[in-house]
């Protein structure tokens, strides 16, 4: 009896505090929070230098995108602390502070065999993590917070990436090397695991976006990726047409996939149409186009285009990365998943109405 009512003072106490110790909130609202601090920041500044590779230098537009690139870039720590503590619902004072804590973890550097290597951003979300849950606690508790609160959020966000960054830099860079090596030597094999894993992963509440950028995926492995993304958001677009109509298709197509959780919680089966979309444009982007991507574009899919954007940024504008893109993100897509979902509604596995959306 002693115990739970210790127990329920110390929930009260961290509720006041705004400490919530919940697996939603760490792992679903912080990570799409990072997802979009990636987003404005390390995303936007690859496709400003992607525009500034083709003006030709000397050119003050050259040298203004060559700004947009340098400066978003470089903000892209800072943004996630801030980003991950605004997901997090911290004070004002633990919130700025926080960027200084994301710019660490994200960049504090480690030779390991040579390389100098980062733990990036999973570094960033880990340490801003710790960080502000620890800053609430003395968040508004002393009459000179402003000194406390900031001092307390940084010191503790500083002590945590010298800790555990080291290890997070070398998990993050074999488990990246790993991904992107297994996909060269089996590109069929892995082509299929990647878009299905990634794709999956997309539609649940979880930020693909974040995970790619944290394993640093890139090269044809980021391509698979992207055709798992793309194979969730167009595949359910397209076979939930007859009951969503072009707001569907907008709001899934160009927005997410992950709309739809409601409704696989009801009937799982309408996830496999996509799914298996994914398992067969996946080794065709890796096999066939051999399509490029890198990081936190290689996790978005069509949401915004910035998928297929990522594709085009990595490879250029050519014959095979355009047709590739076309193919592996819209075309077969929407023709594998539109056949599957209609083999699944003649054998009454997919009900009318059970792709219905509330838009």
């Amino acid at each position: 009896m002693e115990n739970t009512t210790k127990k329920g003072r110390m929930r009260a106490f961290l509720e006041r505090k705004g400490i919530t110790l919940s697996p939603k909130v760490y792992f679903v609202d912080a990570m799409g929070a990072m997802a979009l601090g990636l987003f404005a920041t390390l995303l936007i500044g690859t496709i400003f230098g992607t525009i500034a590779g083709y003006i030709p230098e000397g050119n003050v537009i050259r040298e203004f995108f060559d700004n947009l690139k340098i400066y978003s870039q470089g903000a892209t720590g800072i943004i996630l602390g801030v980003a991950i503590a605004n997901a997090l619902k911290a004070p004002p004072l633990v919130m700025f502070s926080a960027g200084v804590v994301g710019m660490c973890g994200n960049a504090l550097p480690f030779v390991y065999e040579g390389k100098t290597i980062t733990a990036g951003p999973a570094g960033a979300f880990l340490c801003v993590l710790v960080a502000v849950e620890v800053a609430k606690l003395v968040s508004k508790t002393t009459k000179v917070d402003i000194i406390v609160t900031p001092a307390v959020t940084i010191g503790v966000g500083v002590l945590v990436a010298m800790l555990i960054c080291p290890a997070v830099a070398f998990v993050m860079y074999w488990l990246g090397y790993f991904v992107n090596y297994a996909t060269t030597v089996m590109p069929f094999l892995m082509g299929i695991l990647i878009a299905v894993v990634v794709g999956i992963i997309l539609t649940l509440p979880i930020s693909s976006a974040a995970i790619c950028a944290m394993i640093g995926i890139s090269g044809i492995a980021g391509g698979a990726a992207v055709a798992g993304c793309c194979a969730q958001m167009v595949g359910f677009a397209v076979i939930s047409f007859r009951e969503n109509k072009w707001g569907g298709i907008v709001a899934q197509g160009l927005g997410t996939s992950m709309l739809q959780m409601g409704n696989i919680i009801k009937n799982p089966l309408i996830w496999i149409p996509a799914t298996l979309a994914s398992a067969i444009t996946g080794p065709v982007s890796t096999c066939v186009f051999k399509l490029e991507c890198t990081g936190v574009s290689a996790g978005m899919g069509t949401c915004g285009l910035v998928g297929p954007l990522g594709v085009f940024t990595d490879m250029g504008f050519d014959a095979n990365s355009i047709i590739g893109v076309l193919l592996v993100c819209i075309i077969l897509p929407a023709i594998l998943s539109l056949v599957f979902s209609e083999i699944m509604r003649k054998l009454g596995w997919i009900k009318e109405g059970d792709l219905k959306l509330e838009l």
